[in-house]
């Protein structure tokens, strides 16, 4: 006899479903461990080689730019694996042509954004963990050594990579294949606005207000502090706390709208 799920327990065992489904497709995918493993390994042999040839050539002095390269590469796969992961979970519906198959299941919306943020947690670990574990072996420095403070700086850069994602799926929603790209380009235009690797106070001035807006620049900012020894930076926190609030709620209502005018429109032919 087949046991029927209602609220809740529904609720979940849907959320689970689309995490299992999207764990399949890994599974049976190997190549798709470039973005979570080799891509964040050629990261960090970069600017952690980078950093260490700075080290070299200018003395002590040079030690914490390689500081700086280490911790925002950590931390920079932080919200670009849980960026990529929810972006291009969707996609995986829009490539496969499932997309109107799962509008006329009972699944919700947010549902289905849960689903594939869980399995994407997942990736996270990996692709982060293998960043951690080269920086460790390779250039013998240890995240851990930041101490915990850095967990909701962790927090608030997974949280604005969820945040990046949706506008990437209503994007996609609302234009199609085209908007795609953004998937895995929209990132890079953010990483040196927000100063990844050095303050924003070394952008050109014309774009150091754009900087100061985003809530990536003040978490990165952070982290750099946790970095060199100083007190809990409380004030960059508050920011990019705030700045990561608004950002989701401003990201859930244009996925919304853009959700809405794919109904409206019967765009979802696009995928059929």
């Amino acid at each position: 006899m087949t046991e029927v799920y209602t609220g809740a327990a529904a609720s979940f065992w849907r959320v689970m479903a689309v995490a299992r489904r999207h764990g399949y497709v890994f599974q049976r995918s190997p190549h798709r461990l470039f973005d979570v493993v080799v891509w964040p390994a050629v990261d960090v042999v970069l600017f952690g080689s980078i950093g260490v040839f700075a080290a070299g050539r200018a003395g002590t002095a040079a030690s914490q730019v390689a500081l700086y390269l280490l911790v925002g590469v950590v931390l920079w796969h932080v919200v670009y694996q849980a960026q990529i992961a929810l972006a291009t979970g969707f996609l995986e519906e829009t490539w496969s042509r499932s997309v109107m198959s799962l509008m006329v299941t009972p699944m919700r919306e947010w549902e289905y954004v849960v689903g594939v943020a869980l399995f994407g947690m997942v990736k996270l670990v990996l692709g982060v963990g293998a960043v951690a574990l080269i920086a460790w072996f390779a250039y013998a420095f240890s995240i851990t050594s930041l101490g915990l403070g850095l967990l909701p700086v962790a927090a608030l850069l997974l949280a604005t990579g969820w945040a990046i994602a949706l506008f990437v799926i209503g994007l996609v929603l609302r234009f199609g294949a085209g908007a795609e790209a953004l998937a895995w380009g929209i990132l890079f235009v953010v990483m040196p606005l927000s100063g990844t690797f050095y303050p924003v106070s070394a952008l050109p001035g014309i774009l150091r207000p754009i900087g100061e807006a985003l809530p990536t620049t003040h978490a990165f900012a952070a982290g750099r502090a946790f970095a060199r020894g100083a007190p809990m930076p409380w004030h960059e926190l508050g920011v990019a706390a705030v700045g990561t609030a608004v950002l989701l709620v401003v990201a859930l209502a244009y996925l919304g709208w853009m959700l809405r005018v794919f109904r409206a429109r019967g765009l979802v032919t696009r995928y059929s």
